[in-house]
């Protein structure tokens, strides 16, 4: 669930009585409304376009900037702060993507759409499709199988989970083959999954309940009349050893400071450095860290700054940077850079959200599209420093649940 999503549910159970407001959400939900409305722009208006060859030939849209390239006739040795493009694989006329997408070995390793699926109790079920690169051939190819994917790195391995949620095994995929090679028992019931930096562990959140699905019977008051609406569901998580497929499971009800119930918003994930995990709530701060145990801790000094809701990048490959939100105005798209340990703005950067480090100076963000609206918006490759932007793919529609709408799945290569 992405943050814009978060706000509006948040808004939604105010509205509706369910939760009283916590302390300080009001201020988040108009912090964060306000940013949305920053980012819409009259026109993205953009400058000399100027377009280069990527390394499959497709070509590459540098959006905004003047070009400073180390020598003459070099059109990728770039100096003075700009972005390096020699390894960028960029298809910027391809939304949703069906080639591959990639910077140095920060990889687009797949994508998901969804739909919204209406029950005939009038309940909804909100489903995935996700498409996952072929290694071999560079495409983005469908596959329906699963309500949820994760890939790890290297992007040898994604775990997956069955359409029927709360699924009581975990699937091991061979992304060379596209066939499952292991399962992993959980009699607990999972409903979401992601892998640690390294790899060797997965947290999977077990739920009682389908975590995507809304209930009729516990509806509120939308803005186009009443609409079902999630249940708290988490009953608790398990973190997994992938090799030797055993498991160890901890209770952990949805979180009930305020707003909780979210849906698959309750999945846990590592940390960092994978020693610790953390759960987004939707009031400051933000998230919860947790031991493997279930035990709430403070956040460990270098990511006392991140911020994993609206900059889900977090820190740089070398820990000296963390990835800030939205810092533009109000015709004009920004997003900033911190000091992890000050939580200082080091650099202002272009861009809507800072989704994934390619290395320490550079990263992958959603951007609006040159003459598109504020939900219309494309990937882009921003550096510390660059004064301009560099399309990698082409713009997502503004519905959600769309076919167009897609959601990426970056892993290391």
């Amino acid at each position: 669930m992405n943050v814009e999503e978060l706000v509006r549910d948040s808004l939604r159970e105010q509205a509706a009585g369910i939760t009283p407001p916590p302390a300080g959400l009001a201020g988040r939900i108009l912090a964060e409304r306000r940013r949305r409305r920053a980012r819409t722009l009259a026109a993205a208006a953009a400058t000399t376009a100027l377009v280069v060859a990527a390394a499959v030939g497709v070509p590459t849209l540098l959006d905004t900037g003047d070009r400073n390239t180390g020598r003459e006739g070099d059109a990728h040795v770039v100096v003075g702060g700009e972005v390096s493009t020699h390894d960028v694989l960029s298809h910027v006329d391809q939304s949703p993507p069906r080639d591959k997408i990639a910077v140095g070995d920060q990889i687009l390793a797949a994508y998901f759409t969804s739909k919204n699926v209406k029950q005939p109790n009038r309940d909804e079920v909100v489903e995935r499709t996700y498409s996952v690169l072929n290694r071999e051939t560079g495409r983005y190819e469908v596959d329906e199988r699963w309500s949820f994917l994760a890939v790890a790195p290297g992007m040898r391995t994604a775990a997956v989970l069955e359409r029927e949620l709360p699924a009581p095994r975990i699937g091991l995929l061979d992304l060379g083959t596209g066939e499952v090679t292991r399962w992993i028992p959980l009699p607990q019931g999972a409903g979401g999954l992601f892998f640690s930096p390294d790899g060797r562990k997965l947290v999977a959140t077990t739920y009682d309940k389908n975590p995507d699905r809304a209930y009729w019977s516990h509806k509120v008051d939308g803005n186009d009349g009443f609409e079902p609406w999630r249940v708290p569901a988490r009953t608790g998580f398990a973190v997994v050893d992938v090799a030797k497929g055993t498991s160890a499971w901890q209770p952990l009800p949805a979180y009930a400071g305020g707003g909780g119930g979210y849906g698959s918003g309750e999945n846990l994930r590592f940390n960092a450095d994978g020693t610790l995990l953390y759960e987004p709530i939707n009031m400051a701060p933000g998230v919860i860290y947790r031991t493997f145990d279930g035990k709430a801790v403070t956040a460990p000094a270098k990511e006392a700054h991140v911020d994993l809701i609206s900059a889900g990048a977090g820190l740089s490959p070398d820990g000296r940077l963390v990835a800030g939100g939205f810092a533009g105005g109000k015709k004009t798209t920004a997003t900033e850079v911190l000091d992890p340990r000050t939580g200082k703005r080091v650099a202002k950067l272009r861009g809507q959200e800072l989704l994934a480090w390619v290395d320490s100076t550079r990263l992958i963000a959603w951007d609006i599209a040159p003459g598109g609206g504020e939900y219309e918006n494309r990937l882009v490759l921003v550096g510390v420093g660059a004064k301009k932007t560099v399309s990698l793919s082409g713009a997502r529609t503004p519905a959600d649940h769309s076919a167009g709408r897609w959601e990426p799945i970056f892993a290391r290569g």
